[in-house]
């Protein structure tokens, strides 16, 4: 069919950003590619974590496994993680991962030598490369001296000493790698009361809908009495509301409807990069993806219906 195409221009509205949080709309696309975009924030964007430890020295109470897992959870500030080689794409080291364009070495040496208990923690890792650090959490009130994260705690005259090196990676092959703390979004809902049908309920059958609801989603108005929708971002899809006006014989009182095309993202970064930049970091992917799977143009209609049934697939 010629002329036909898919196409749209999607565009977002940002609400809320922070360094390692961002919340913002997606208009004028579909489940699959809201999806796509979700699970490459997630799996697909690269970051930098420890990933190789040689333990010189251990007699704290964990055993080195467990000491060598703790290191590679922590964040690091990945910033040039897109630039950096993968360890198995290096030909400067030839896939050893320890040089300069693929890896980033740190070090810890830790020994108590009081009798109070010594806590080892992110910020005794020296780094070889100032820009990859761990992640410096601000004061919080389970933090209050911003410490860093502890590693492992030490008893008088135990010592802990190591080599890390960290590489790139992505959450695909290891949770470690992931940027995202957790990305979700959700369709933006649509509400409709009838206000013919309003008029003619009781102040109890006002409360009981109001109340069916278990997330805050909707009211009554002090001024004229009628239910109103407060937030209708803490609407969940659970159809409470609907079921509880078929049980006071008022169906279609209430309607939600999701808008198709629009989508509300939260992101919450772990701190290795921005959640601005995360968001960013994927759509690029996301585009190197997509140009990797681009046709050629005399078979636009088969390719076309191809692409569609597979977004379909992956939306659902």
């Amino acid at each position: 069919m010629e002329g036909r195409s898919y196409q749209r221009f999607p565009t977002v509205k940002i609400r809320e950003l922070k360094d390692d949080y961002a919340k913002f709309e997606l208009h004028d696309t579909d489940a699959s590619m809201a999806n796509s975009l979700r699970r490459v924030m997630i799996a697909e964007v690269p970051t930098i974590a420890i990933d190789l430890v040689e333990i010189e020295v251990n007699s704290s109470v964990l055993n080195d496994e467990f000491i060598a897992h703790r290191l590679g959870l922590i964040p690091l500030t990945s910033g040039r993680a897109m630039s950096m080689r993968f360890s198995r794409d290096c030909d400067a080291c030839d896939g050893d991962g320890q040089c300069e364009y693929c890896s980033v070495e740190f070090h810890l040496r830790a020994k108590c030598l009081s009798d109070q208990t010594l806590d080892v923690t992110s910020r005794d890792l020296f780094s070889s490369d100032p820009s990859v650090v761990s992640v410096d959490f601000a004061e919080s009130s389970d933090n209050p001296d911003n410490r860093g994260i502890i590693i492992v705690k030490l008893r008088r005259g135990q010592e802990l000493r190591l080599r890390a090196i960290a590489r790139k990676g992505i959450g695909k092959d290891h949770a470690k790698w992931s940027p995202a703390a957790t990305v979700t979004f959700m369709y933006e809902p649509e509400f409709y009361i009838n206000e013919d049908m309003m008029e003619k309920l009781t102040p109890e059958q006002k409360i009981s809908v109001v109340e069916s609801s278990p997330t805050k989603v909707f009211d009554i108005d002090a001024k004229t009495g009628q239910i109103i929708v407060v937030d209708p971002e803490a609407y969940t899809y659970d159809d409470e509301v609907i079921k509880t006006c078929e049980l006071l014989k008022i169906p279609g009182l209430i309607e939600v409807h999701p808008k198709e095309d629009s989508f509300i993202f939260t992101v919450e970064s772990t701190g290795a990069i921005k959640a601005s930049q995360l968001v960013l970091n994927a759509i690029d992917i996301l585009k190197q993806k997509l140009d990797a799977v681009r046709l050629s143009e005399d078979t636009v209609e088969a390719d076309e219906q191809f692409l569609e049934l597979g977004a379909h697939m992956r939306g659902g």
